[in-house]
């Protein structure tokens, strides 16, 4: 197959663009579109033939379900159950970087449930995105559009260098601005749960609805065999190919020491700071320490970029577990599979 590229500047782009794209949706193609968290990698939320060349191209495991992306908030009780948290939600952070998890009506593809009664839903902030699922005409079902496991694209080259030959089309809309996967809250009778942190933080999710209950698979592996009962909950995920290790420690000077000296070894990556380890080859910055919305927008570029021929093995600082520094350890920690080094 021959993937045809376009680009869509989100300022000037013209939904006429957007049309060949549109229509290869409809005929149970695969197109690859940004959003402002990561880059998509669609297909008709009704046609399951079409969902299931998702799962293909992935390399997706079809018990991972997928994500409803529409155009408007309206759109989404023709597939989900929404009740007044939900419309409460939508007022405060939609469009945006949420996915709220609610019964399923049942009419959507089976493959995008994956067998749950309950469907995720979102409606993206980027223009590109929302003006494709408008000319579709129909619900788009995405995971992120890199290969299964692998770091999440926050740009088109990341998804060319995945997927390029494996789907249709590949809109390019420039770097994603948020640069992880949306958060996740599913609404039940009891409650609500956080079951995926992102762009928008517990906090935020607190000052609507009051408690919300944190899953543990958050900041925890998966029990054995357990479902997952959204995308990003899998024991490993997000993950480049030489191992990455999180380095933790309170005393940041220790930190910093232990990044200076795994940087002396020529197949070891470094990825810290700005001005943790002074620049060489196999260094890269996440920004100022305490600029972590930054630290969001680079990461799966630099665990892209890091995971060199030769390195042996990544290392990386753990993130603090407030604000958008929840969302960066739930990726970290599954990009490492778990791997933590004490110092």
């Amino acid at each position: 197959m021959t993937t045809k590229f376009i680009s869509a500047d989100p300022e000037r782009f013209a939904e006429s663009d957007l049309s060949d794209a549109a229509k290869a949706i409809r005929d149970g193609g695969l197109v690859a579109f940004p959003t402002e968290t990561v880059y998509g990698l669609g297909a008709s939320g009704i046609n399951d033939r079409a969902v299931k060349r998702i799962f293909e191209a992935k390399g997706r495991p079809s018990n991972n379900p997928l994500i409803l992306h529409f155009a408007s908030v309206g759109d989404c009780n023709e597939y989900a159950v929404c009740d007044d948290r939900f419309l409460a939600l939508a007022d405060a952070f939609m469009p945006g970087p949420l996915t709220v998890v609610l019964p399923s009506r049942g009419n959507c593809a089976p493959s995008v449930t994956a067998g749950l009664s309950t469907v995720a839903v979102r409606v993206p902030m980027h223009p590109v995105a929302r003006s494709l699922i408008k000319a579709a005409g129909v619900p788009i079902a995405a995971p992120s559009a890199n290969l299964s496991g692998k770091p999440s694209p926050t740009t088109c080259d990341h998804v060319k260098n995945d997927l390029n030959g494996k789907v249709e089309f590949v809109i390019d809309g420039g770097a994603c601005t948020v640069g992880l996967e949306s958060t996740i809250v599913k609404l039940d009778p009891t409650g609500a749960t956080l079951l995926r942190p992102g762009g928008i933080t517990l906090e935020m999710l607190k000052s609507v609805l009051g408690e919300v209950d944190v899953a543990p698979e958050v900041l925890a592996p998966p029990a054995p065999g357990a479902v997952p009962e959204s995308p990003g909950m899998l024991l490993k995920h997000y993950s480049p190919n030489a191992p990455l290790y999180l380095v933790r420690s309170d005393d940041h000077a220790r930190l910093t020491s232990f990044f200076h000296e795994a940087s002396m070894q020529p197949d070891n990556a470094i990825i810290c700071f700005n001005g943790d380890v002074n620049p060489k080859n196999n260094v890269y910055y996440l920004g100022d320490r305490d600029d972590e919305f930054e630290h969001a927008r680079r990461l799966f570029d630099l665990l892209r970029v890091a995971d060199k021929p030769g390195i042996r093995r990544i290392y990386a600082p753990m993130p603090r577990r407030e604000g958008i520094g929840l969302a960066l350890q739930n990726r970290m920690l599954r990009a490492a599979a778990f791997r933590i080094k004490d110092i």
